[in-house]
């Protein structure tokens, strides 16, 4: 698959695209729910907003109704405001506590520079949601898209504006950040432990929410649809708290916070499709993340 490729997922309504998130294949994939009413989960950077809105063409959707964000952070919602100018009747919908954030993204802005660093050249500055173009969700939540019901669950263990939606119609779940990664053509999972808000346990209570949902199909943010059975989650907290482990050991080791970010950044296996350049950057983002964790919320 290619930066640009619009790919089915299995024999749903759900297609996603390969919008080159970090100038990588494999990485940011964007979901359209061609549905009665349609959506588009998790528009991306906005990098690149054209390969979406192409993307939408190539399925004969004109008029888009909603904008579904797992959670607000830029590489899932960067792109909402600049996919409501394409689309002037669409609303966004995302976790209460993220609506200010993509209102007003200075601060999200913000976080988002002094988290990725030098990352930052392969994003856009977002556009503002305006507030009449909106719409919060909760927990227990369901978004009718006319065919089919979405249900919205919390998951706030990555970030605590995430939700998971689960398309009934289709069997499909849409987990964000909360299922872990799967770069494109990989077949394993990584972990994702980013700072600011990442928690251990409470991502292991996600990964478990999602077993309990069992979908026929989960479409990860990174990277795309797979057919799923509760045992994935279980390999993805086995991952997890693994990749937490061996943070805890290195920094016992080195006594160095930033030789320990450096450490993993440089002794990371390349992760096809990304190469080298986005694997190190992976690591030293999820590195800082445990380690934040562990100084904070590790009992």
């Amino acid at each position: 698959m290619a930066i640009g490729d619009l790919t089915a997922v299995s024999s749903t309504d759900t297609h996603y695209v390969d919008v080159g998130a970090y100038d990588v294949p494999g990485y940011g994939s964007v979901y359209l729910i061609d549905a009665e009413r349609p959506a588009v989960v998790d528009p991306g950077l906005g990098t690149n907003v054209d390969l979406v809105v192409d993307a939408l063409d190539d399925l004969g959707i004109t008029d888009l109704a909603y904008v579904l964000t797992t959670h607000v952070h830029l590489d899932h919602a960067g792109g909402a405001g600049l996919l409501l100018e394409e689309f002037p009747e669409a609303t966004v919908l995302t976790h209460d506590i993220g609506v200010r954030h993509l209102i007003d993204p200075s601060r999200l802005v913000a976080g988002t520079k002094a988290a990725v660093g030098d990352q930052w050249q392969y994003y856009v500055d977002p556009k503002p949601v305006p507030e009449d173009r909106i719409e919060s969700l909760s927990d227990g939540d369901t978004v009718d898209l006319g065919d089919r019901t979405v249900d919205v669950i919390h998951a706030p263990g990555h970030a605590p504006h995430q939700v998971v939606f689960h398309d009934r119609a289709d069997d499909v779940l849409f987990s964000g950040d909360a299922g872990g990664i799967q770069p494109g053509g990989a077949g394993e999972l990584f972990p994702t432990s980013p700072p600011v808000n990442f928690d251990l346990e409470t991502c292991l209570d996600d990964a478990a929410t999602i077993a309990d949902r069992n979908p026929e199909t989960i479409c990860f943010g990174h990277f795309g649809g797979a057919d799923f059975t509760p045992a994935l989650m279980d390999e993805y907290a086995e991952v997890l708290s693994a990749w937490v482990d061996r943070v805890r050991e290195k920094r016992a080791e080195l006594d160095d916070d930033e030789a320990v970010v450096e450490y993993f950044a440089e002794t990371a296996d390349p992760i096809a499709p990304w190469g080298p350049r986005k694997t190190r950057a992976e690591y030293r983002l999820n590195t800082r993340g445990v380690l934040g964790y562990l100084d904070h919320g590790d009992n």
